[in-house]
């Protein structure tokens, strides 16, 4: 986009003052997409204390194996 292309343009009817007052006041507020937060790095030693699964599987045997050391 270059600096002589307008931002926005209206299309069709004759907008008042208010009017475009109200919509320069809707886009100046309006919120700008965030950027995708890259997730912090986990250190060594936080991840060797979490579990290789959440919990126990259901099926044949989960009851006892759930009271059984991982």
């Amino acid at each position: 986009m270059s600096a002589e292309e307008p931002l926005f343009r209206i299309v069709r009817g004759v907008p008042t003052a208010e009017e475009l007052a109200a919509l320069v006041g809707a886009i100046m507020v309006r919120p700008r997409p965030a950027q995708a937060a890259t997730p912090a790095p986990v250190s060594q030693w936080a991840r060797s204390t979490r579990p290789a699964l959440a919990g126990p599987v259901a099926g044949a045997g989960a009851w006892r194996a759930s009271g059984l050391p991982r």
